[in-house]
């Protein structure tokens, strides 16, 4: 229930607000992206405590993601396009991913959470462009990418506050105002949502969607296995692997890819994926307790 609350009021206030004011998210999405990812990412983290085994949880998500998409790539009956392939494996971990944490798990988890979301961040913000615009990927544009990205930014500003004296009451005084942000994200996402609301689900993209959904948590979960990872650390990857199609690669293929029908197929995928998630991710949560794989809920 309380994943519910956290994330169905935002969405269905932005759904509802799409039409009344339809250039609304156009108008909040850059201020957000540019401003409030990198603030809440900053509360977030020194919320939940510096660590260095999130740069494990990182390393382990870039190698997932990557070696997803070298998968999907070798099978292009199932996934024809580049936003198929990036919606089967990259995930919405910081508008829906870390709300999901904060309602499911204890706030020490959700510094794991927020490292997976970093390293997908970075991936997605820095190779994504040119996957969807069909260029080749040069360091350069990759570097500067890199730089610009929102998560680099909050990473930096938070390591920084981090070897301050006063940094302990700094994360009490922005944990708030970091959640406030992930859930104007959660508005945003409904704004952009209401766009493909009513439409049917396309039959080429069930594979992109059984496959984010079930296949690539399902394999997460069995290389946390296999790397024998303490609940702390499983629960949060896994529940960030779970999460639906990232809103990124709807802005991506508007902005990068050529006018046709890969916008349509991304707003589709992140719709339905999302709408699916809002039951598939709870499930996942309960399950991983069940097998006394996720250490107890806290809320924030």
């Amino acid at each position: 229930m309380a994943f519910l609350l956290e994330l169905v009021p935002p969405l269905l206030l932005g759904l509802g607000l799409a039409r009344r004011c339809p250039q609304l998210a156009g108008r909040l999405a850059p201020p957000l992206v540019r401003w409030g990812v990198p603030f809440s990412l900053m509360g977030l983290l020194l919320r939940s405590g510096l660590q260095w085994r999130y740069a494990e949880v990182l390393l382990l998500a870039v190698l997932v993601v990557v070696v997803g998409l070298l998968m999907v790539h070798r099978l292009p009956r199932l996934f024809p396009g580049p936003a198929e392939r990036l919606g089967a494996v990259v995930g919405n971990t910081a508008y829906f991913g870390i709300p999901a944490a904060l309602a499911l798990l204890p706030t020490e988890a959700v510094g794991y959470a927020i490292s997976y979301d970093l390293a997908a961040t970075l991936f997605t913000w820095t190779i994504g462009p040119s996957l969807l615009a069909g260029r080749r990927l040069r360091l350069q544009v990759l570097l500067r990418a890199l730089a610009a990205s929102p998560a680099s930014q909050g990473l930096a500003g938070a390591l920084l506050l981090q070897l301050t004296p006063w940094h302990a009451g700094l994360a009490g005084l922005l944990w708030w105002p970091a959640r406030a942000v992930v859930w104007l994200s959660l508005v945003v996402l409904g704004l952009r949502m209401v766009a493909v609301l009513g439409t049917p689900l396309p039959r080429p993209l069930l594979p992109a969607m059984i496959c984010k959904l079930l296949l690539f948590p399902l394999a997460v979960l069995g290389l946390a296995l296999l790397l024998r990872l303490p609940p702390l650390l499983l629960a949060p990857l896994v529940l960030q692997a779970a999460a639906p199609t990232a809103v990124a690669v709807l802005l991506l293929a508007e902005a990068a890819a050529p006018p046709g029908g890969e916008q349509a197929r991304s707003a589709a995928l992140v719709l339905w994926s999302t709408l699916l998630a809002l039951g598939s991710v709870p499930l996942w949560a309960w399950l991983l307790r069940l097998a006394g794989l996720s250490p107890a809920a806290g809320g924030g």
